[in-house]
């Protein structure tokens, strides 16, 4: 599932100040001691990315859930999320692609996380 540029630089934002610099992913009240496990995507939703024109591969980002991003993709369960270290994904274009100048950044999320879903 795509998601704005606006989402991903807020959760990558919050990775950096915190995953990423070796403290633990906070949510709205305390540190989260259980961090995510894996993550994963389905064949559609990778293929979603890799079936564009002019895409040549996939680039991995990580990131971490904000209150606010966390609220707007998962609703009631968002406390659920709120400081998971999360992978979100975009294509690579070919360097002389057009596709690359008409899509811009574009960010795709949403995979199934552990926790808190442990299927």
């Amino acid at each position: 599932m795509k998601i704005s540029k606006e989402d991903f630089e807020q959760m990558k934002a919050k990775y950096d100040q915190e995953i990423k610099k070796g403290k633990a992913g906070k949510d709205k009240n305390k540190d989260i001691d259980d961090q995510t496990n894996w993550i994963s995507y389905s064949k559609k939703d990778i293929m979603e990315a890799l079936g564009q024109e002019g895409v040549t591969g996939i680039k991995f980002h990580f990131t971490e859930y904000t209150e606010e991003v966390a609220k707007k993709y998962y609703g009631s369960d968002s406390d659920k999320y709120v400081g998971r270290l999360g992978l979100v994904f975009s294509p690579i274009y070919s360097g002389d692609s057009r596709m690359a100048t008409l899509n811009g950044d574009e960010y795709f999320d949403r995979g199934q996380m552990c926790p808190p879903k442990c299927e």
